[in-house]
């Protein structure tokens, strides 16, 4: 599971955005794949993390990033589906860069459609099982493609979630918006938008994605 740019920007964008909030919060992180959300997260926030994956190769690489990390100690990982994963802690935060691809071609490979396609976990499961281990006052971030934008905001609403805040992503000054970064919650409110383009027309990352990720690249 390769290390994604839009991953990257998603993480640090979540990461912003909980920092400027100092309530010590308890984050799950489902679908941890390599751990790359955990480990951002974890670099700017001080709390306990839990990370739930259910690929057994990828479970190994998550535990062995983790236990390479200066954050260890902070983080618990889990073999696990989480439809079935069992806890009596609530979260404050859930992050998910979920399954993208519901109904799209399909890979011969099982390890890459359950990475990729969410025929195992779909959006409305996702949501279902996040609001079963949130807090009252809880927030879920994901990660989807910009076209899913509909279907997710019709899904938040048959969850009763409202978005509070929403990132659109575009790979260049000549693209379309191609991934989105939504944070839902309980409770109604005016949703935040923002936009970010990685690159600018001389294929240059652009100040904005400088800015963010600047304390995560290493060559910035």
């Amino acid at each position: 599971m390769k290390v994604c740019t839009d991953a990257c920007v998603f993480g640090a964008w979540v990461a912003k955005k909980l920092q400027d909030n100092s309530d010590k919060k308890l984050i799950l992180d489902i679908g941890t794949g390599t751990g790359l959300l955990t480990l951002m997260l974890a670099q700017k926030i001080n709390t306990a993390f839990t990370a739930v994956e259910i690929d057994e190769q990828a479970f190994d690489q998550a535990k062995q990033n983790f236990l390479e990390s200066k954050w260890k100690n902070n983080i618990s990982i889990f073999h696990s589906d989480i439809t079935t994963f069992e806890t009596s802690q609530k979260f404050d935060i859930i992050i998910s860069n979920p399954p993208f691809y519901e109904n799209d071609l399909k890979s011969f490979r099982h390890a890459i459609n359950q990475a990729r396609h969410d025929s195992s976990l779909t959006l409305s499961q996702l949501l279902e099982t996040s609001l079963r281990l949130l807090t009252t006052n809880g927030a879920i971030a994901l990660l989807l493609p910009y076209k899913r934008l509909n279907e997710l905001q019709t899904v938040a609403t048959e969850k009763d979630l409202h978005i509070s805040d929403l990132l659109l992503m575009k790979q260049t000054v000549a693209h379309d918006y191609f991934r989105i970064g939504a944070i839902l919650q309980k409770q109604p409110g005016h949703t935040v938008n923002e936009t970010i383009t990685i690159k600018d027309a001389n294929q240059h990352y652009t100040p904005e994605f400088i800015a963010l990720l600047k304390d995560y690249y290493l060559y910035l």
